[in-house]
Parts: C-alpha cells; sequence; structure tokens
C-alpha cells in the first residue's frame, strides 16, 4: 500500500503540474505558440507526472487506484487538448 504522505506528494505534484500545464495551454493560445519552450515542458512534466502516477498505482490499495485513475484521466485530457492545440 502507498503511504499516505507519498499519495500527498504526488497529488501535490498532480496539482502543481495541472496548473503549469494549464497555463501554458491558454498563454499558447493567445500568442500562437511564441513560447514553445514552456509548452513543450509543461507536456514533459505532465507526461512525467502521469508516468509517477502509474509507477504509485503498482503499490495502491483500490481506494488509492480509483483516486490515482481519476488524475490520470485529467492529466491525459489536458495532454490530448495540448497536442490537439499545436496541430
Amino acid at each position: 500500500m502507498a503511504t499516505r504522505d507519498s499519495m500527498d506528494n504526488l497529488m501535490q505534484q498532480v496539482e502543481d503540474t495541472l496548473r503549469y500545464a494549464e497555463e501554458q495551454y491558454k498563454h499558447s493560445s493567445l500568442q500562437e505558440h511564441y513560447n514553445n519552450d514552456d509548452y513543450t515542458t509543461a507536456l514533459q512534466q505532465l507526461e512525467q507526472t502521469y508516468q509517477d502516477i502509474c509507477t504509485m498505482a503498482h503499490s495502491a490499495n483500490s481506494q488509492q487506484r480509483e483516486q490515482l485513475h481519476r488524475m490520470r484521466l485529467q492529466i491525459q485530457q489536458l495532454q490530448n487538448s495540448m497536442i490537439i492545440e499545436t496541430r
């Protein structure tokens, strides 16, 4: 079972990553990709956070896995939006 501290830390990481990526997504739609480095960094952070969630799920109990699944869906939804925006 994943410890409460590790779950709390991961939840904070997810929130921070989502906040940063959403900021970059909004800036990108306004500026038409003038700041590609930050946009790319946000996408990389989303992917790393997604991988961290997957890793945590291996040692999580059923309730924690459900919470991780919801976080994973949030990450994927934003990733998809950002990837579609770049096309």
